[in-house]
């Protein structure tokens, strides 16, 4: 089974929550980080890359998640060289699609843009179905970039959603 890691990070624990739904939906033994706390070999080594990210600075056009994201994105990921068209990568948001409607997971999508950017190959995308929002910079063609949670509104279907979400990564070929 190929190598998977969790890296998140998170201002008032809902992203890390998710991540332990993920965890927890793959069968455990997968290791969750902070990505402010990550070191290069934890993310160099793994073969399947699950990262996550709340956003807080909506509307921004970069460091879109009020979080330890916003400087490792553009400090520490463009000098992984093992961070390549060779990584998996699948993606999880965390916002506040009526508080936020306009920007509902927005740092999603500039992870999405980033480990594309570096030619890694993104998986789990999902439909918009079920969800009540206005625009998202997580949106790619009419998917999401990946998991998108909302706990805050919507918290009672996060769990089931990550569950589905590990089965489709699963079944794309991902871990």
């Amino acid at each position: 089974m190929a190598k998977v890691g969790i890296f998140y990070s998170t201002s008032t624990g809902n992203t890390e929550t998710v991540a332990g739904y993920i965890s927890e939906a793959i069968g455990g033994g997968v290791d969750i980080i902070d990505i402010g706390d990550a070191k290069e070999e934890e993310i160099t080594s793994c073969d399947s890359l699950i990262v996550g990210a709340p956003t807080w600075h909506t509307g921004a056009d970069t460091e879109r998640s009020g979080t330890a994201w916003d400087e490792w994105l553009y400090k520490t990921l463009p000098n992984l060289d093992d961070v390549n068209g060779n990584k998996k990568v699948a993606i999880f948001g965390v916002g506040d699609q009526q508080s936020y409607c306009d920007n509902f997971c927005d740092a999603a999508g500039e992870l999405y843009d980033l480990f594309s950017a570096k030619g890694c190959k993104i998986y789990g995308m999902t439909s918009q179905e079920g969800y009540d929002h206005v625009a998202s910079k997580a949106v790619v063609g009419d998917k999401f970039c990946g998991l998108m949670c909302d706990e805050d509104n919507q918290y009672d279907l996060s769990q089931e959603r990550a569950k589905k979400w590990v089965e489709q990564l699963k079944s794309e070929g991902f871990m």
